[in-house]
């Protein structure tokens, strides 16, 4: 069984930075790719970067590419969002997820179906 805890959402004003953090449990977290999701009120989740098992490879979503930032730390277990320059479009509960594929090539069309653990959420809201 694996857990995802994340960490470090909060209130923070337009044009801020936060750091998101997800501390994966499990003896495994090296091999598989890892994403942050995110959902807004009344809108539904959505993909927003993801980072390849060795952290060689990383993809964004358009609207976060150049503010947002993702990477890993094999040895820690974890894996981080470095959010800068945030928007208050940005807000909304963040959530990692482990994508299912072990040692898997493709990142870039990574979906909540090919996610098999999530994290319970932080939220992130940014005020105009």
């Amino acid at each position: 069984q694996v857990q995802l805890v994340e960490s470090g959402g909060a209130l923070v004003q337009a044009g801020g930075s936060l750091r998101l953090s997800c501390a994966a449990s499990g003896r495994t977290f090296s091999d598989y790719n890892m994403g942050w999701f995110r959902q807004a009120p009344g809108k539904e989740r959505e993909f927003v970067a993801a980072v390849g098992w060795r952290g060689r490879n990383t993809y964004y979503i358009d609207s976060v590419k150049g503010r947002f930032t993702i990477s890993r730390d094999n040895a820690k277990n974890t894996v981080y969002l470095q959010m800068d320059s945030l928007k208050p479009e940005d807000t909304a509960v963040y959530y990692c997820a482990r994508q299912r594929f072990r040692r898997a090539h493709d990142i870039a069309t990574m979906t909540g179906a090919d996610m098999d653990y999530w994290g319970q959420g932080t939220q992130v809201t940014v005020s105009s």
